[in-house]
């Protein structure tokens, strides 16, 4: 058997031992998909009248939902990962790394079943959030089939960069609890973001941080693919944003994960 088709056929079973894992305990996922869940209803329902007259609009909560859907997609993706990094240092530190170190396997097939495992809960878990926003009023009646597709792909590579950063927050933790900790700005980068109100409405020494911080191109980028509103240079920062983290996301866990083990 060549080495690719060992990787994948490895790759493939690992993959399988993740989602499995997903789908009996899924108390982690859906704990970490409540969080988006809940803020958007209660910007919605509590505070979207004021959210949308205070950012140059009338008092209206529809198109309050307009806007804040698009953000609340990429947090869902953000806090899901957050599960990975938990379940790579789980399985570092509960012992079964060692045990596959010690198999006749392909090294590199327990990352990627991490990783395509990780994104395949982000894909459902956004598509969770998005059945939620649209059943409290989100709609996009404006985007062409090439747009639904360019945010679809936008999501699954904003996935896949926010994965590779999780394994290595998980491979570089002492033990599951610390990996949770250590992953939490993936949900707090968000909340400094353009995802609740526009970035140029936050005090002056502020807007540099929250407008090139990776989350609000990104949010801004499916915005303007969802609603029609101007992506302007937004885009190829998401896509620089994305490939960038996702390289470095993937070298770091490399690294920490060909280390001789203590």
């Amino acid at each position: 058997m060549s080495s690719l088709a060992l990787a994948v056929r490895d790759s493939s079973t690992m993959l399988r031992r993740n989602l499995l894992h997903a789908r009996r305990y899924p108390s982690m996922t859906l704990n970490l998909l409540l969080t988006p869940v809940m803020l958007l209803l209660l910007f919605v329902y509590v505070f979207g009248d004021a959210m949308s007259a205070g950012i140059g609009g009338a008092a209206d909560r529809s198109a309050y939902i307009a806007y804040l859907v698009p953000g609340l997609l990429l947090m869902t993706i953000g806090s899901t990962t957050i599960g990975t990094a938990v379940s790579v240092s789980m399985d570092m530190t509960e012992g079964i790394i060692a045990r596959f170190r010690t198999m006749a396997i392909h090294r590199g097939s327990v990352l990627f079943g991490h990783v395509v495992g990780s994104v395949i809960q982000c894909v459902m878990s956004v598509a969770l959030a998005g059945a939620v926003g649209v059943a409290i009023g989100f709609r996009s009646t404006d985007a062409t089939p090439l747009e639904w597709l360019a945010a679809f792909g936008l999501l699954v590579l904003f996935a896949t960069a926010l994965t590779w950063i999780a394994v290595g927050m998980g491979l570089s933790s002492p033990n599951a609890e610390a990996a949770s900790n250590n992953a939490m700005p993936l949900i707090f980068l968000p909340l400094i973001s353009s995802a609740f109100v526009p970035v140029d409405a936050m005090p002056g020494w502020f807007q540099p941080i929250a407008e090139y911080q990776p989350f609000t191109p990104a949010i801004e980028t499916l915005r303007g693919l969802l609603l029609g509103s101007e992506i302007g240079h937004n885009g190829w920062l998401a896509v620089a944003w994305c490939l960038g983290l996702a390289i470095l996301g993937y070298l770091w866990s490399k690294s920490l994960f060909d280390r001789d083990p203590k």
